[in-house]
């Protein structure tokens, strides 16, 4: 990209509105990375919204819920909803979205719920790596306790270093977060240009906040790391990574 703006501000949209990683991703999936903003209020609206009716409307529609989560810091923990669904192919994310909006039963939803106009919506469309690991969603939540944080990181590579970056991942970075107890949930190249010459988001797991800072630390500290980071090519990221720390609610399949 030639000017990148903010994570939460990728794509701007202007509409209004159980998954399991069980098997191999097929290069015709596509996922979604939405970005909702409340108005002053109304995330418990939003919530209960999509707890009791979207996510029922999205898979009659053929819409596959992967997550959904609230980010943990101060100001958007209060207005703010974080989640990605999969579509079979771009196409079919177009018609599932036309049908969805048109569904009379979402439109009684969207009139009835008291969430009114949303104050921000983002969508970005993304592929999975072929690094990107399965997720075992009944394993993993049957462990799951409330201190369990995800976290949303957007890297950004210096030009040319894609490649070079998804190499590091692949080979190296993966067992090394594994090695600091960092869970690898999920990695992703956006669909679209520019953000697909040079982008890549992914989530991961930590047992806790406190976990995450030591993770980070002794990963940080790791003379392989070190090793890996000098010698991969990739060299300084075009921009600092952007992390948000992310709760799942309570309808989410991945928790």
């Amino acid at each position: 990209m030639p000017t990148r703006p903010s994570f939460l501000a990728l794509v701007m949209l202007c509409a209004s509105a159980g998954v399991v990683f069980d098997a191999p991703v097929s290069s015709a999936d596509v996922y979604e990375l939405r970005t909702y903003t409340a108005a002053e209020g109304k995330l418990d609206a939003l919530n209960a919204r999509f707890r009791d009716h979207t996510v029922e409307l999205f898979e009659k529609h053929g819409i596959e819920s992967v997550g959904y989560w609230v980010p943990t810091d101060e100001q958007r923990s209060s207005n703010t909803l974080i989640y990605v669904i999969k579509h079979k192919n771009r196409d079919a994310a177009a018609a599932s979205w036309k049908a969805f909006i048109a569904d009379p039963d979402w439109q009684k939803v969207a009139r009835e719920s008291g969430v009114g106009a949303l104050a921000g919506l983002e969508s970005v469309y993304m592929e999975a790596t072929d690094y990107s690991p399965t997720w075992d969603v009944e394993k993993e939540n049957g462990v799951a306790d409330d201190d369990d944080l995800f976290e949303l990181r957007i890297y950004k590579a210096a030009e040319g270093k894609l490649g070079k970056l998804d190499a590091r991942f692949r080979d190296h970075t993966i067992d090394l977060f594994r090695r600091h107890g960092i869970k690898s949930v999920a990695y992703w190249h956006p669909v679209d240009e520019p953000a697909s010459n040079d982008t890549l988001i992914y989530i991961i797991k930590h047992n806790s906040r406190d976990a995450a800072k030591e993770s980070w630390k002794a990963f940080g500290q790791d003379p392989k790391w070190k090793e890996v980071a000098r010698e991969s090519g990739v060299g300084r990221l075009a921009e600092p990574p952007e992390s948000i720390y992310m709760r799942p609610t309570d309808y989410s399949p991945i928790r």
